[in-house]
């Protein structure tokens, strides 16, 4: 079966497929990412915490990144904001799911650290001034609404009290002795700088290319099968642009990561707060943040409340919950499926 190349003459099984492919793609090259992040980290010396927050974070979010600007730039603010905030929902419901799978203790407890605990506070205020935004004045100064370069200069300066929360931590949890250790690996065995960077390049290139791809094909879903661009932002294009932060996150924990599998995800949620200052300089317009529907509000109250109850979880450090895994990952993932059950009968 030819698929035309004009998006515009895709019909929804045309779409459906490209989609398809789009997100098996993402899969694929996020998973094997991930394992070039963790050895980025060891050769740098960059650690896990950081590898994790702004590699690995960032790379398997470009998708998702150039999704929400590209939808933007082509006028489509909902699908734009829906994708990036519900990209955060999800893959914080990812990192419950990646509790399930670390057996000797909940994930809380053996990875809770100085660098997770900040960046998940910067996730924390960085939502919060989405939320923010739409209450101010609509103005715009070329085009750019003031929140975002604030939300640019925020995230900046959380990376750097990251990394101090790295290198100078002023508290340390306790060890115990299901606290697992940023150990680095025998870079002997591992490739070159140089090739790991140059595949690491290549992944994400992969990754952002689909990611444009993908907005056509959900614009063509939502077009051709009559539902809301907030409905397939949050479910479909959200949740398939996240795949590469579940497979490296469980990937991480099954290798002993841990810090890795909890700084990815809180690190790639930071990041994806940008989409919405990148889709906000892209959107033609006005303020992006003034196009927001009320549905995207919810997602982000939903979102911040999913973030307070991780941040407890990680200061408790429940070493056992309920099915082996914390109170707090069950409260996630019931606050998610909450979530989307609601949107689907609204």
């Amino acid at each position: 079966m030819l698929i035309p190349l004009d998006p515009d003459n895709w019909s929804l099984l045309d779409s459906v497929l490209v989609f398809a492919g789009c997100a098996l793609l993402i899969a694929l090259a996020g998973t094997r990412i991930a394992r070039v992040v963790d050895q980025l980290a060891d050769r740098t010396g960059i650690g896990e915490a950081a590898a994790g927050a702004v590699l690995l974070g960032a790379s398997t979010s470009l998708g998702g990144s150039v999704l929400s600007v590209t939808a933007a730039w082509n006028g489509h603010a909902e699908l734009a904001v829906s994708n990036a905030l519900g990209g955060i929902a999800v893959q914080t419901f990812f990192l419950a799911i990646a509790d399930m799978a670390y057996r000797r203790a909940n994930l809380e407890h053996a990875a809770a650290s100085a660098p997770n605990m900040m960046q998940n506070a910067l996730l924390i205020c960085l939502l919060a001034l989405i939320l923010l935004a739409p209450f101010l004045p609509s103005v715009t100064v070329w085009g750019v609404h003031p929140v975002t370069p604030v939300l640019l200069g925020f995230y900046l300066y959380g990376l750097h009290l990251v990394r101090d929360a790295s290198d100078r931590p002023m508290w340390h949890p306790m060890r115990t002795r299901e606290t697992r250790e940023d150990v680095p690996d025998d870079t002997a065995k591992m490739p070159s700088l140089s090739r790991l960077w140059g595949e690491f390049l290549v992944l994400m290139a992969i990754l952002g290319v689909t990611g444009w791809t993908l907005e056509s094909a959900a614009t063509g879903i939502a077009t051709n099968a009559g539902l809301s661009q907030t409905l397939v932002g949050v479910l479909l294009t959200a949740v398939s642009t996240s795949i590469p932060e579940l497979v490296t996150s469980v990937a991480a924990v099954r290798r002993g990561a841990l810090t890795m599998a909890v700084s990815g995800i809180i690190g790639g949620n930071a990041f994806d707060t940008l989409f919405t200052a990148a889709s906000d300089i892209a959107y033609q317009d006005g303020s992006i943040y003034h196009a927001i529907p009320q549905q995207v509000h919810f997602w982000v109250a939903l979102t911040l409340l999913m973030s307070g109850i991780l941040m407890m979880g990680l200061i408790r450090r429940e070493r056992y919950g309920l099915g082996r895994i914390g109170v707090e990952s069950v409260a996630v993932m019931i606050l998610y499926l909450m979530g989307t059950t609601m949107l689907l009968i609204n």
